[in-house]
């Protein structure tokens, strides 16, 4: 009976262990999973959603990206109207060449300004000076907002530079879900809707 005990006993510990160990993912998207949360210079930010950019005519997908808030929120005329933190993530799930990234935040970024494109243009060249080779697939290129600071930009774990001004966060993210997206599927996963 004792040997029983304590086999339950090491059982139940080596159970615990695990479920504590084990980090908590909150979603999974064409085989990207994604945490339930991330710590931003000490404030928590939630999973928002996932979704999938599709590029050409041919509907390649290219990344997953992950959306971090504060709280949760289907609106994205809500989110971009205020200056919060926030997180996204792009999982690359086919190589990209870089020229061609670099390219399509600089179109991005150029729709979403609009006429404050003038203002925009140093932290436009600040975004694409960012040293980094053709994207592989399994890399990631991530955009934290930290309001204080500035939008802080992140490949592969090696940092990156940090972009200043609330207009150009607000522009940066509205490029995903604002009202003009280039990936109507991709802002509606981002927004909490299904990744596909």
């Amino acid at each position: 009976m004792l040997e029983r005990s304590r086999l339950l006993v090491s059982v139940v510990a080596v159970a615990v262990h695990a479920a504590l160990a084990t980090p908590a993912f909150g979603a999974e998207c064409d085989g990207v999973t994604a945490p339930d949360t991330v710590k931003i210079d000490g404030s928590d930010l939630v999973l928002n959603g996932m979704g999938i950019r599709k590029a050409t005519v041919l509907q390649a997908k290219v990344y997953v990206g992950s959306l971090y808030l504060p709280e949760k929120s289907k609106d994205g005329g809500h989110i971009l109207a205020t200056d919060r933190p926030w997180q996204l993530v792009l999982h690359f799930v086919r190589d990209v060449d870089v020229s061609d990234l670099r390219n399509a935040l600089e179109e991005g970024l150029k729709r979403a300004a609009g006429d404050r494109l003038v203002a925009f243009s140093q932290r436009i060249e600040t975004l694409k000076a960012t040293k980094v080779a053709s994207f592989k697939e399994g890399q990631y290129l991530s955009f934290t907002n930290d309001p204080t600071n500035g939008v802080a930009v992140d490949v592969n774990g090696t940092g990156g530079p940090t972009i200043r001004g609330a207009d150009f966060s607000l522009a940066l993210l509205s490029m995903w879900i604002g009202a003009e997206p280039r990936d109507a599927g991709l802002k509606a996963g981002l927004l909490g809707g299904a990744c596909d």
